[in-house]
């Protein structure tokens, strides 16, 4: 497949500042045969005879930036960390992994991620070097969604999985609206990097924690909002957030699986949400 680094490039002023950095806790690791990483399964139905995707080869260093680069039209998409590993930041790349990058017309990266200055100095002179904005709040991922497709010349496939988004993500805000107990919209305590989740499920927000542990005092003040849920983050989690408070808890999941569908992680979050207020 011819490359294609000398037609698209990314100006300056889209690079994203990034405020991320306060992702700090630690959890799980992968195998050795996992620690190879794997590609989007939609490289496959959009790949040329060479067995190439079509579009930009794209490095991203975990599945949330591949999601974003799969949504906005890239079918060429390899992932660094391994899906089995809950907490992204706690990977240690491997040499395999920094020549990979160093093949890409992309590379796609969070700032909070400690590798990501490795990531950066494999790619060199060639691969473009896109520093990602993760958020799921439908704004923000609309807007990360648009960005990618301009730089990848990819902007009618990002168009349409925006319009096949909005037209999803309405019907799951009204299930949950429908799935309301009496009613009424619930009164929840999000973990800070799971409150988009609250947006979905159009719940009244009463307070949030994170990234670090919650203190006595948060856990007295939070307590007395008398939240119905609490949407923690499965990927920092650290247990039981309000014990005694009657509040069931939700473990919201910010990362798509290998399949890098990003609507899937708004499906889950809604089906988990629904099925909580259903059972309080």
């Amino acid at each position: 497949m011819a490359r294609i680094r000398s037609r698209v490039r990314i100006p300056a002023a889209l690079a994203l500042s990034c405020t991320a950095a306060l992702l700090l806790t630690a959890t799980g690791c992968g195998g050795e045969d996992e620690e190879t990483s794997s590609s989007s399964s939609a490289a496959s139905s959009a790949s040329g005879a060479d067995g190439r995707g079509t579009g930009p080869v794209v490095v991203a260093t975990t599945s949330w930036e591949g999601a974003f680069a799969k949504a906005a039209g890239a079918r060429d998409v390899k992932v660094i960390v391994p899906e089995s590993v809950q907490h992204a930041p706690d990977y240690d790349p491997k040499p395999s992994d920094l020549a990979a990058v160093s093949d890409a017309d992309f590379v796609l990266y969070s700032p909070f991620e400690p590798y990501a200055e490795k990531f950066k100095e494999a790619a060199g002179s060639d691969a473009e070097l896109v520093q990602m904005s993760l958020d799921n709040h439908a704004d923000k991922a609309r807007a990360e969604v648009k960005r990618l497709g301009k730089a990848f010349g990819t902007e009618d496939a990002a168009d349409q999985w925006i319009a096949t988004f909005d037209t999803e993500y309405d019907k799951l805000r009204k299930d949950l609206k429908s799935a309301w107990p009496h009613g009424k919209a619930p009164v929840v305590v999000a973990q800070v990097y799971s409150a988009w989740s609250a947006e979905l499920a159009g719940a009244k927000v009463a307070g949030t924690y994170g990234p670090e542990a919650v203190t006595a005092g948060q856990l007295s003040e939070l307590s007395k909002k008398k939240p119905l849920l609490v949407l923690d983050n499965v990927h920092m989690s650290t247990g039981e957030v309000l014990p005694g408070s009657g509040a069931r808890q939700v473990e919201i999941v910010n990362y798509p699986d290998a399949k890098l569908d990003l609507l899937a992680v708004y499906k889950n979050a809604a089906a988990a949400v629904e099925q909580a207020m259903a059972a309080s």
